[in-house]
């Protein structure tokens, strides 16, 4: 009975973790799916899809986003080029439900980059919100060079 119980409290910890259960769009360096497409409209931020291809292809991606597989050896580099041809401005990170997004503002602010925002509810949606799709916001597919770049 006991191991039961263990195993259903570790699929409901996997499970709300995976989910994004409690993500909060309130939180610091936080952004909502309309604010981040609205401000990469607005050319205030770059939205970068950090998912990976397939993703990419099931659900299409955000307009205004550029698309960096976040498993590329050369993420950061491959965001700093971004600074470099087109200027600084702040990064929003989107991924599906918020997690590996969250995950990667950590690792890039151990990196040094200082204005990173993270989009939590994503594009499918989460416990921050029902995410970009959902919203109706804009999408396009991505094309065969984004679909290509990744770098093992």
């Amino acid at each position: 009975m006991f191991g039961s119980a263990a195993a259903l409290a570790g699929a409901a910890f996997v499970s709300t973790r995976w989910f994004n259960v409690f993500a909060d769009s309130d939180a610091a360096g936080a952004i909502t799916a309309r604010q981040a497409f609205e401000m990469a409209e607005a050319g205030e931020i770059y939205l970068v899809d950090i998912r990976r291809p397939d993703e990419w292809q099931a659900t299409g991606v955000a307009a205004p986003a550029t698309l960096i597989d976040m498993r590329r050896d050369d993420f950061e580099a491959a965001l700093q080029s971004i600074f470099t041809q087109m200027g600084v401005r702040p990064l929003a990170l989107i991924c599906a439900r918020g997690v590996r997004s969250d995950r990667m503002n950590e690792r890039l602010a151990k990196a040094g980059f200082t204005d990173v925002l993270d989009v939590p509810e994503g594009m499918i949606g989460s416990g921050a919100g029902p995410g970009y799709i959902e919203q109706g916001l804009p999408l396009r597919a991505p094309t065969e060079a984004e679909l290509s770049a990744i770098k093992s």
